[in-house]
């Protein structure tokens, strides 16, 4: 059910990596992994047999594509940058909709989220309570800190549906992103579009009336196997000549109706709250939920969370294209010109970030 947790359990699973997953709210996570964490209770976390801990989703991949020879990460320069890019607005960029459908939809999904959301609390006295408590503070607090506000649910709705429509057309003619086997952007996008979008009653039913071969990529994303057999494939590979599909640009153009915006607003924030606290020192964690910030898509005002995280994954596309030749060079900024998102690898916080002790913090 957990969002982020999607992005782990595909690779895991891609991988044949065997695991246990387990609830986050047993003793056993509080005493013995939460101080190994960092102290936050960020899901997914990886606990090993010899009693490491890595939390974060990203992290949890980078430590096994550092063992798996990146077998995940193209080699090519655009296809890279994309790969990277899809995992940034996979992470940061489709929260509104996994708030929206879960949470305001109850007619469709109040049973289902009752049952797992006490399944996690299932040690507690009277779980049943706690779940409908949790639940009510996350309508409440963290829908509107997220823009998910009944001014927003047309917005919400239309660009999603969109989105749908535009991922169908993709994964009718490929069966991932980039072609015959899974980049990190496909791993970056079973984070909204399994647990929330993907599984939830409501979303589901979305997905698999207006995106039924989105639907199967999902399914497609949570077998070891490839699972390609309704396509005339026998290798599982990128793209040759790094080549980035129409149909996925049309996705990314679907994308950059609000995460553009979005990002350029939330860099103006936090580099404002930088200038108004400039005696935070290095190593010092950068909390995710930091100031606030406001744009506008299409007409309507949202008002949302301006989160450092957001940067420190998109200053991983910035990094790949600032080491590209001239030659390269331009040919990624004519891709990302042609999805609308040219701007993106100028839109920088005007501090660094590191991931350090299993936390974000300020360099």
């Amino acid at each position: 059910m957990s969002l982020y947790t999607g992005r782990v359990r595909s690779y895991l699973i891609k991988n044949h990596i065997a695991y246990r997953e387990e609830p986050h709210a047993t003793d056993h996570f509080h005493e013995v992994v939460l101080p190994k964490a960092g102290g936050r209770r960020g899901i997914p976390t990886v606990e090993f047999p010899d009693g490491r801990v890595i939390r974060d989703g990203v992290a949890i991949l980078d430590y096994f594509e550092s063992l798996n020879g990146n077998l995940h990460s193209p080699e090519t320069p655009r296809q890279n940058v994309v790969s990277r890019l899809l995992d940034v607005i996979a992470a940061e960029g489709m929260l509104r909709p996994c708030m929206h459908y879960r949470w305001n939809h109850d007619q469709d999904n109040r049973d289902f989220l009752q049952f797992h959301f006490e399944t996690i609390y299932k040690d507690q006295p009277n779980p049943s309570k706690v779940a409908e408590e949790r639940m009510q503070s996350i309508r409440d607090n963290v829908n509107p800190a997220w823009g998910v506000v009944p001014q927003t649910h047309a917005l919400i709705e239309t660009t999603h549906v969109s989105l749908l429509e535009k991922l169908n057309t993709h994964f009718a003619q490929y069966p991932y992103l980039l072609g015959s086997k899974p980049c990190i952007g496909d791993f970056g996008l079973m984070a909204p579009l399994y647990g929330h979008l993907g599984r939830d009653p409501k979303p589901l039913a979305l997905m698999q009336k207006h995106a039924v071969r989105a639907f199967r990529w999902v399914e497609r994303m949570n077998r070891p196997e490839p699972d390609f057999g309704e396509f005339d494939i026998e290798e599982a590979v990128f793209l040759d000549g790094d080549e980035v599909p129409d149909s996925l640009v049309d996705v990314l153009r679907q994308f950059a109706i609000d995460f553009v915006p979005e990002t350029r607003a939330a860099c103006d924030a936090i580099n404002s709250w930088l200038m108004d606290n400039p005696c935070i020192e290095s190593e010092t964690q950068a909390e995710r939920f930091l100031t606030m910030c406001s744009f506008d898509v299409e007409g309507v005002e949202i008002s949302t969370i301006a989160q450092p995280f957001r940067f420190f994954l998109l200053a991983r596309v910035q990094n790949i294209y600032e080491t590209l030749n001239e030659v390269q060079r331009e040919e990624v900024f004519a891709l990302l010109r042609r999805c609308n998102m040219d701007v993106l690898l100028q839109t920088k916080l005007s501090r660094d970030l590191k991931f350090s002790n299993n936390l974000e913090v300020w360099v």
